[in-house]
């Protein structure tokens, strides 16, 4: 699929970069949450924890929604991806899937003009 804009490359860099970012947070979250309430420990650590990944997490819907918008995804894929990164795993594999799609859309850099 050729497009008349293609898309630049740092756009699907910095959404997977992102997506495995706040994908390891949501396991390290989920990892604190048993150890918080299956053996009444580490109630601060899961606190700083969720709070990091909240805030990773935001800049994640920010990228995936600008992916999103230059990709021009419908509203339920959008909505999908945005959604992964509160599913344990589903970030990873949901990442895997939309590099697919998106880099076919990755315009190629122009070349370089050399001046006499």
């Amino acid at each position: 699929m050729v497009t008349l804009f293609p898309m630049k490359k740092s756009v699907l860099t910095r959404y997977r970069v992102m997506a495995y970012v706040t994908a390891v947070m949501l396991l390290v979250l989920c990892t604190c949450m048993v150890f918080k309430y299956g053996f009444d420990m580490g109630e601060d650590v899961t606190f700083a924890v969720s709070q990091v990944h909240g805030f990773l997490y935001i800049i994640y819907l920010v990228f995936a929604f600008d992916l999103g918008s230059k990709a021009k995804w419908s509203f339920g894929k959008l909505l999908w991806v945005l959604l992964s990164g509160t599913i344990p795993l589903a970030a990873f594999f949901v990442e895997r899937k939309v590099t697919h799609d998106v880099e076919p859309l990755i315009g190629e850099p122009a070349p370089a003009v050399a001046k006499a």
